[in-house]
């Protein structure tokens, strides 16, 4: 159990291991950060300047319905819509459609010059203003010839208007006030806004657009929507624009335009059945004339009395027959008058309704036909009759008149045997009272059609009188709940969102920048590198420095890891040595394999320890010039001589603890041409059995191993060979060779440095360094932050 938690502490303190140095890592390039926040900070405050702002304009209104449901059937849509069915009325949503037609969207763009924009500009921000707020202002005159957006830049003088087609670089000169001016858009007259000029002389920029482009976009700028409650006949109307007034004229002007032309519609159906029964009061007048006359002069003739009180019961049961003659007559009649009107409208008017047939087909087939006849008047006005639209409209017209004569016959027929039915009873009863007085029996027949038309001639009163309280009262198809309002605060751009975005911008392109960065890098960091590669040890890390050489009583990060290198090679050796040759190799020249032989020396000579620094890099040496005794070269011969000429001294080549080191140095001479096979003539063995007899440590600089072969050929004297591999150089897949090297033990003894270990990256351990003398190259960033702010404070201090 103990060795489970163990293990679970072990791999956390790892993984936090992992984040810190993660974090370290991006850490160091905090200042990108800074950068980056206020490049895009102040980029979005730029963009909140110079946009534009937009404002969300509202309106709401309630649409009347008069064949709304009632009784029964507006029970089962309220139980629809509570059981979770349906959604908005048809109703509703076919006014919706007629809301976001192109007619009324015409209509309005007709109304209010909507085609002609206006801009003001300072030179850095053009806004678009209204047409009250602009200096000048334009009226075009006939038709809007554009075919495409026309932009005209309009600047004031004293001889009048210089007016710039933008588009063109067409130039008109003086233009004055008034004045038709012939261009691409059609034929402009200016007009000054004396009230803006005043203050205002700014040049103008005025667009020009084709009306049905302006159309259009108006259409997708105006959203309409039902209401959210299901069943309801509330429509919102909504814009985002960045004029709030124009915008609240437009969705006032839409919605009393849809008002007007709904209220217009019945108005023109109820002028129609108007003078249908006026007309048909006329001829029915002179028909009740002639009964009133006809009743009069057959009394006077016949000098009629009461009926005989036996023949009553026969008259009563006789009444009600007449009745139903006459309901059937008054059918029949109404009939011929409705076919006399289908066959006189040759020119496709509209028909009347509502005249009292009781055959509820009928009355709704010439409702439809009625609307077929007003949506082609309609679209008269803007085409013709070639149009496809319309010759279907016609067509659909034509068949309807067709099934109305036909819907009107097969009603005659109808009646026609009901009032046979009906006279047949008639007759039956008249045979009963036979024996009555035939001067009684004619003036019953006069009477009757007196009544007939009386009644006909009443009905047509009534209806006459209903139509004009109709036409009279013109209730409004809806009722405005709001009228176009907006708010003072923008919907778009939004400040804190904007601000927001630009921080959190200027955190992620840095930190993706840096990703891809450590993604693509290549290169080894730190120990743990090394260690997921192959299992050699690891001596120490070497911290990047700009001091070359460590300095007596250095208690820099740099002397610190050389001394705790020092400790290491001290373990790898073993306690019992009294004299050991170290090898400092590394894969490729550039490593610091030099730099660590020089400062692994002077370390090792401040411990009391005799010293030897051996400079076996024949190719390419650089012992003396890591020391700054590149001026010895000239003075004294090298490890090269001596293996050219073997009978030389050893002595000879030693350059005694030179300039103020406490260790001596051979150094590797001149280049020869055959370094590989001067190392293989066994020479080299001599001098490093006499420095192993004379000094307590023997420390070679040698070649890359990678490159030559001069380091294997001489390895079988290391008693310890330090790898050097630098850090933010080294490219991973070379690590296969110290790797191959390691494994086959080519190399004794080996061990790696890994140098130029950048800390303040967050790359490696940085145990024990900086401490003493304020070092903060290896310091944590918050360290180092606070140092700088408290420096900062302290020169405040000092200024005051």
């Amino acid at each position: 159990m103990n060795n489970q938690t163990k293990k679970v502490s072990n791999v956390n303190s790892e993984d936090e291991i992992d984040v810190k140095q993660i974090v370290e890592q991006y850490a160091y390039y905090w200042k990108w950060f800074v950068i980056s926040i206020f490049l895009t900070v102040f980029a979005a405050a730029f963009y909140l300047w110079y946009a534009t702002p937009l404002y969300k304009v509202d309106a709401k209104i309630l649409l009347e319905n008069e064949d709304k449901a009632t009784g029964e059937l507006a029970g089962l849509a309220e139980l629809s819509t509570l059981t979770g069915g349906g959604g908005p009325s048809a109703f509703v949503v076919d006014q919706i459609d007629v809301l976001q037609s192109r007619r009324l969207a015409r209509k309005v763009v007709l109304d209010h010059d909507l085609a002609i924009s206006y801009f003001l500009s300072d030179g850095l921000r053009k806004k678009q203003v209204l047409k009250s707020q602009c200096p000048v202002s334009i009226e075009v005159i006939g038709d809007n010839l554009a075919t495409s957006v026309v932009n005209f830049e309009i600047e004031i003088d004293k001889r009048g208007l210089n007016v710039t087609n933008t588009d063109t670089e067409e130039l008109y000169e003086h233009v004055p006030f008034g004045r038709p001016l012939k261009t691409s858009a059609g034929t402009l007259q200016f007009s000054p806004n004396a009230k803006v000029l005043a203050t205002n002389a700014l040049p103008v920029e005025i667009s020009i657009a084709p009306l049905e482009k302006v159309v259009d976009d108006l259409r997708k700028e105006i959203d309409v929507r039902p209401n959210t409650e299901k069943q309801s006949y509330i429509v919102n109307f909504s814009m985002t624009t960045p004029l709030q007034k124009q915008a609240e004229l437009i969705l006032n002007s839409l919605i009393g335009t849809y008002n007007k032309d709904v209220s217009d519609d019945k108005t023109k159906v109820t002028k129609a059945t108007s003078r249908f029964i006026n007309s048909r009061l006329e001829l029915i007048g002179q028909d009740l004339s002639n009964a009133d006359r006809k009743v009069e002069d057959y009394k006077t003739a016949n000098s009629l009395t009461d009926l005989q009180a036996e023949a009553e019961m026969n008259l009563k049961n006789l009444t009600e027959i007449d009745k139903q003659v006459l309901d059937a007559r008054t059918q029949l009649q109404l009939i011929d008058y409705m076919q006399e009107s289908i066959a006189n409208n040759s020119d496709l008017q509209l028909l009347p309704s509502n005249i009292g047939l009781q055959d509820q087909s009928i009355e709704k087939s010439l409702v439809e036909y009625n609307r077929l006849v007003l949506e082609r008047e309609d679209l008269l006005r803007s085409s013709t009759e070639e149009n496809p639209i319309v010759k279907n409209l016609t067509q659909n017209i034509r068949d309807f008149n067709k099934n109305l004569v036909n819907s009107l016959n097969n009603y005659r027929s109808t009646l026609q045997l009901s009032l046979n039915s009906v006279q047949g009873k008639k007759n039956e009863i008249q045979g009963r009272i036979s024996s009555s007085p035939r001067q009684e029996l004619g003036f019953r027949d006069i009477s009757r059609q007196q009544q007939i038309v009386e009644s006909i001639y009443l009905f047509l009163l009534q209806k006459r009188e209903e139509n004009e309280i109709k036409a009279t009262a013109r209730p409004d198809i809806l009722k405005v709940i709001d009228e176009a309002y907006s708010s003072d605060i923008p919907v778009a751009p939004k400040k804190s969102l904007v601000l927001l975005g630009a921080i959190l911008a200027g955190v992620i392109i840095p930190l993706g920048i840096l990703y891809l960065k450590f993604l693509l890098d290549n290169k080894i960091h730190s120990r743990k590198d090394i260690e997921a590669k192959f299992a050699a040890p690891i001596l120490g890390e070497v911290p990047s420095s700009k001091d070359p050489i460590v300095h007596d009583n250095d208690r820099s990060s740099l002397a610190e890891a050389f001394r705790i290198l020092r400790t290491n090679i001290s373990f790898m050796l073993g306690a019992k040595r009294t004299s050991s040759i170290i090898f400092v190799t590394s894969t490729t020249s550039g490593e610091g394999k030099s730099f660590v032989s020089t400062n692994l020396a002077r370390i090792l000579s401040m411990s009391g320890k005799r010293v030897l620094l051996v400079g076996a890099d024949i190719r390419s040496p650089k012992v003396l010039d890591y020391l700054g005794l590149s001026h010895l070269q000239h003075t004294n011969v090298g490890i090269t001589q001596y293996l050219i000429n073997p009978e030389m001294d050893i002595n000879n080549i030693i350059i005694k603890k030179p300039g103020q080191y406490q260790f001596d140095v051979i150094y590797s001479g001149y280049v020869a041409p055959n370094p590989a096979e001067l190392l293989m003539n066994g020479h080299f063995d001599d001098v490093l059995q006499y420095g192993k007899a004379h000094y307590d440590y023997v420390i070679v600089d040698t070649a890359p191993v990678s490159l030559v072969t001069d380091t294997l050929l001489i390895a079988h004297n290391a008693d310890l060979t330090v790898y050097v591999a630098r850090a933010n150089f080294l490219d991973k897949r070379l690590l296969n060779v110290p790797k191959e090297l390691f494994e086959e033990g080519k190399l004794k003894n080996m061990a790696v440095v890994i140098n130029d270990v950048d800390f303040a990256k967050g790359y490696g351990y940085g145990y024990g360094y900086g401490y003493g003398y304020g070092d903060m190259g290896n310091s944590s960033l918050r360290k180092r932050l606070l140092s700088k702010f408290k420096g900062v404070f302290k020169k405040k201090q000092d200024r005051y």
